[in-house]
């Protein structure tokens, strides 16, 4: 939102003068972002109490390798789509990444958590994905819809 805020003048972002201010799809971007926040909390949370069970040092390199290849530079390649004036030029890379993101994201899942996950921890996961997911989709629908 800080982002928003310093570069909305410069770039092609445009804000109303009546509330929401910010076009359809921020909003949405702000709900499923807290969603996929707050799962992301309370699993961190989860696995903070000693009586749950500690994440083993290969799923924890699983993700950290689906944030730090896939999410930070997704994050980095829409905002700058999103701040350029020719967005084009970032879809094939975003395209990408998306691919490997779901693919690691998919990898954790399917073969870290799939048996051995709580039903409480299986729902803060799917608010964690589904959450990150459809603030995506938002974002995209923004910068190429």
């Amino acid at each position: 939102m800080v982002l928003l805020i310093a570069l909305g003048k410069q770039s092609n972002i445009h804000f109303d003068t009546e509330f929401p201010y910010l076009p359809w799809q921020f909003v949405l971007m702000g709900v499923f972002g807290i969603i996929a926040t707050a799962g992301g909390v309370l699993d961190w949370r989860y696995h903070r109490n000693p009586l749950n069970m500690k994440i083993p040092k290969k799923e924890r390199d699983a993700e950290a390798a689906a944030l730090g290849l896939g999410g930070i530079p997704m994050f980095l390649l829409m905002w700058f789509a999103m701040v350029s004036s020719s967005p084009k030029i970032y879809l094939i890379p975003i395209l990408l990444v998306l691919i490997y993101t779901v693919v690691a994201i998919c990898y954790d899942e399917f073969v870290f958590h799939i048996k051995r996950c709580t039903k409480i921890e299986n729902i803060y996961h799917r608010m964690l994905v589904l959450g990150n997911g459809i603030a995506w989709l938002c974002w995209f629908n923004y910068i190429y819809g």
